[in-house]
């Protein structure tokens, strides 16, 4: 019985949260054209609006175990699922993530993406594509908004450790920021077609200062990150 109730909870959730979704994307493709300092607001809602779907639709408590650090700073999260990144923006003030590229040809969503704030992420593209990242991030930190990025470059399983991707150590070394790393859970309960009631779990870590070699920052980030990976 317990599992019939999760499935049509997840069919619940599914159904309203998406359907949110779609009516925010179609505000925020208005906001671009009428006026763009309305999209921050829907950026927001849309993270609060699925924070409140996880938690009366699924059943599922978020828990903060710490402070979250905010203003310039390069935030490194855990990414186990989909619900951190849609959480990003109601966690953060105003964040600019690093995002993979292929997102940005969302229809509506990638332009909105885009003026927003996001930094695309082309994997592979060489050296002029690093520079163009390099200076948008650099853009950002100047506005002085947190840098999020997810160091393992894809979702992970929960329990899973793979090492960082070598793209998070060079941004650490240019940019020259402090790291927060985050470890979370998602992944054992949000991660599936019929998503499990029960908690989730942020773990903020110690901060690390910049100008560490890099096998010492990828080290220091890979424990912090997994720290809720029992």
């Amino acid at each position: 019985m317990s599992g019939l109730i999760a499935a049509l909870r997840s069919l619940v959730f599914y159904v309203l949260f998406y359907g949110g979704s779609a009516l925010l994307v179609i505000a925020s493709v208005v906001a671009v054209t009428v006026r763009r300092g309305w999209l921050r607001g829907i950026v927001g809602r849309w993270g609060r609006w699925h924070l409140w779907c996880v938690q009366h639709l699924l059943g599922i408590e978020v828990v903060l175990d710490g402070e979250l650090p905010q203003g310039p700073v390069l935030i490194a999260v855990k990414h186990e699922a989909f619900f951190e990144a849609i959480d990003t923006p109601r966690l953060f003030t105003h964040p600019a993530v690093f995002a993979k590229q292929e997102l940005f040809r969302i229809p509506g969503w990638g332009y909105s993406a885009l003026v927003y704030g996001l930094i695309p992420v082309a994997r592979g593209d060489g050296a002029k594509t690093l520079r163009q990242m390099l200076a948008l991030a650099k853009q950002r930190v100047a506005e002085g908004r947190p840098l999020v990025i997810f160091p393992e470059g894809t979702r992970v399983p929960h329990g899973s450790r793979p090492p960082l991707q070598a793209g998070f150590a060079g941004l650490y070394k240019l940019l020259r920021l402090p790291v927060v790393p985050i470890a979370v859970d998602s992944g054992r309960l949000y991660h599936r077609p019929v998503k499990r009631p029960g908690r989730i779990t942020y773990k903020v870590g110690d901060t690390i200062p910049a100008g560490l070699p890099r096998e010492e920052v990828e080290a220091r980030v890979h424990a912090a990150i997994n720290m809720l990976n029992g």
